[in-house]
């Protein structure tokens, strides 16, 4: 891969980052498509950045369990939602005068709360845990073998 495509895949990852941290407090600007469009340009560009992209801190296990299906935790969904509420009402009702942009939002706070709640609750507890794996038996020596 060129240097110039390695280079727009590292910027591209960087921004779609900072927007999706953005996302995390404005319930207008989704975050998980932003972090996993940082996913894939990392992917692509930056072993390095990707590997902390997934292990983050703060989102890596989020974006580890929407990518393999799991979902979010119920506790994340409640946060979002709740801030999602309350961001948009209280702009709804302190800053907006139109009431066809107040019908707007509350409609936009309905589509993104519809999306949450369809997606999967991830439940740590209910994860499948790894066993261990058993030593191999040793094979058992024959007795009646002949010297």
């Amino acid at each position: 891969m060129g240097r110039t495509k390695t280079i727009a895949l590292i910027a591209g990852g960087s921004t779609s980052v900072a927007l999706g941290l953005v996302g995390m407090f404005l319930p207008v600007l989704p975050t998980t498509p932003f972090l996993l469009l940082a996913a894939v340009c990392y992917a692509r560009s930056s072993p390095r950045l990707h590997h902390w992209l997934l292990h983050n801190r703060w989102f890596g296990a989020y974006i580890r369990n929407y990518r393999e299906g799991r979902g979010m935790t119920r506790s994340h969904k409640t946060a979002v939602l709740l801030l999602l509420w309350l961001t948009i009402g209280s702009s709804a009702v302190f800053a907006i005068q139109l009431w066809w942009v107040r019908l707007l939002l509350i409609g936009i706070a309905g589509g993104v709360t519809f999306h949450i709640l369809k997606i999967p609750t991830y439940r740590p507890e209910d994860a499948p845990v790894a066993l261990p794996v058993p030593l191999a038996e040793p094979a058992l020596q024959n007795e009646t073998q002949s010297p």
